[in-house]
């Protein structure tokens, strides 16, 4: 307003309003996408709401438009990820090495992202050819015909090479209205277990809250008072609705508990968990945790107010919510045509007939963790390593990304049809099998790092071992009365063991692994699957008789 103007109301008397004295602004986030462009299918597209009851979910034509109506309601709004965009995903984005789903985060206006666990799954040299851009090295660009990487920065407080120079970005800062927020990234710690040793080669991942604390410090320092964290770690939950907040304490609780109070709310990841919580910073002030699941079905929202003269945030006056992304809005037409040409690009493998099946396999497991899909698998890795001299298979629970569903499949070939895409889906890491000789002694310890401090992760097992344990006995005599081929296995004696290349190097904690002899290579898991599909036509879900959970 003019000095003119100013003279003018306040000699008629017209009161002259003010700024307000905060600003409005509303952070969005999703976590753990993992490529999914189309609705992800079976439990994986279904959210659960607080009765227990379930709704369609994700999507990448649906999640836009949500996310252009949560943008609509605020002029003030930020998008955000969580990790794991890409890696583990889909034939339509896999593969193409993801170009598919940088090109939508662009799209959608992603401002900053974490990285997660998956986005190492091709090593560093290609995480920064995602984030640079260029053609792929050895494939070229076989999407489009140039590749522009990301326009928004990966994030990686705790990330360093081995000599302690920074290997990403800390932290990334937007300006909403003259009012600065800081975006600080933070992937777990453990990291290196989750990926394969040459991924990680000469990287090193430091304590998440000592990087957030630096990092917080360093923002304050410079004026920036708004901050907020992407943390690439999650907790796990005894159920509830999107926003309930029945966490098991974990990681990403822990950290909530510990981490700089001049952070004002923190988007977690990595778990696939759903929930909103409160928790109490070191300073005894509230402070929001969300996780929004997994696959695009959930948008994790924290609206804000900043005080102008403070430039920090007003903590009590936080809002958070995760949205459905339902199917029932009309499908974002620009996300729509980049989905629909990455189908039809990967159309002639997808759609390719490998198998047929009488039921839903599905990655759920019984009570025992035993799960039909994972059965199939690790007898699937069996038939594949028979030549190796292989006695039995165990494969990790967390390389099985999907269900196999019985209903018609995208190629429309009818009821109980598997295609190539499906079955990628379900084991899209591409891991090497291997055959590895352990002592009778060995495989028991293996049995027992199913308990491991930060989870418990059942392994899923051919149909020649058998077991039981009880959760309730101590940690390290969990497991009793195993068998192969119906024969007690003598601690004294060698048996030969084929997992994946990832579970070989001691992934997910399962270092017992480490120590196995007389290794022999196989195919590679996905080969495996596709080619026990096709020599068993009409594969029904196994009885979950292999592993036995006792009070």
């Amino acid at each position: 307003m003019g000095t003119a103007v100013l003279a003018t109301a306040a000699l008629s008397g017209t009161p002259v309003s003010a700024a307000p004295a905060t600003v409005d602004v509303r952070l969005i986030a999703f976590n753990d996408l993992h490529g999914n462009l189309d609705p992800p299918a079976g439990s994986s597209g279904r959210v659960t709401l607080p009765d227990g009851s379930t709704v369609d979910a994700g999507g990448a034509a649906y999640l836009a438009t949500h996310l252009a109506q949560l943008r609509g309601e605020v002029t003030n709004s930020v998008v955000l990820s969580a990790g794991d965009n890409i890696g583990a995903s889909p034939v339509n984005s896999a593969l193409f090495h993801d170009e598919p789903t940088i090109d939508f985060l662009n799209e959608i206006g992603v401002s900053a992202a974490v990285v997660g666990n998956h986005e190492f799954d091709e090593g560093y040299a290609e995480l920064q050819r995602i984030q640079d851009g260029g053609c792929h090295p050895k494939d070229g660009c076989q999407f489009r015909d140039t590749f522009d990487g990301a326009d928004f920065p990966y994030l990686g407080a705790n990330v360093t090479f081995d000599d302690g120079r920074p290997a990403l970005m800390p932290f990334s800062v937007q300006q909403v209205q003259g009012v600065p927020i800081g975006i600080i990234g933070v992937t777990l710690e453990d990291l290196p277990a989750m990926v394969t040793p040459d991924a990680v080669k000469g990287l090193k991942f430091g304590d998440e809250v000592e990087a957030i604390d630096r990092t917080a410090d360093l923002l304050d320092r410079l004026g920036i008072k708004t901050q907020a964290v992407l943390l690439h770690q999650g907790d796990n939950t005894g159920g509830g609705g999107p926003d309930d907040c029945r966490v098991a304490p974990g990681p990403a609780s822990e950290i909530a508990a510990q981490a700089s109070p001049k952070v004002d709310v923190i988007f977690s990841g990595h778990s696939h968990q759903q929930y909103n919580c409160v928790i109490d910073d070191p300073a005894g002030n509230p402070r929001t945790l969300l996780q929004g699941a997994s696959f695009g079905r959930l948008l994790s929202v924290a609206d804000l107010k900043i005080d102008r003269s403070t430039k920090d945030v007003v903590r009590p006056e936080t809002q958070a919510h995760n949205r459905i992304v339902t199917r029932d809005v009309p499908p974002d037409p620009a996300a729509q045509k980049l989905v629909d040409e990455s189908t039809a690009k990967a159309a002639p493998i997808a759609n390719r007939k490998v198998g047929t099946i009488t039921g839903d396999l599905l990655r759920e497991g019984a009570p025992s963790g035993e799960s039909p899909l994972g059965d199939v698998l690790a007898d699937a890795q069996l038939a594949a390593t028979e030549a190796n001299g292989a006695q039995i298979a165990m494969t990790n629970p967390g390389g099985i990304r999907t269900d196999l569903v019985h209903a018609s499949s995208p190629a429309g070939e009818g009821d109980g049809v598997v295609t190539y895409g499906e079955a990628y889906a379900v084991q899209p890491f591409g891991n090497v099998m291997q055959t590895i000789t352990l002592t009778g002694e060995q495989l028991k310890n293996v049995l027992e790092q199913q308990w491991q401090p930060e989870a418990t992760r059942i392994l899923q097992v051919s149909s020649a071992l058998h077991y039981t344990y009880s959760a309730s006995a101590p940690v390290g005599s969990k497991v009793s009365d195993i068998t192969i081929a119906g024969q007690p296995v003598d601690p004294k004696a060698n048996y030969r063991v084929s997992v994946n290349n990832f579970l070989a190097a001691g992934g997910d904690g399962f270092t017992e692994f480490t120590g196995g002899t007389e290794v022999t290579g196989g195919p590679v898991d996905l080969d495996a699957l596709v080619d026990y599909l096709g020599a068993h036509p009409d594969i029904a879900p196994p009885p979950a008789d292999r592993i036995t959970a006792a009070p």
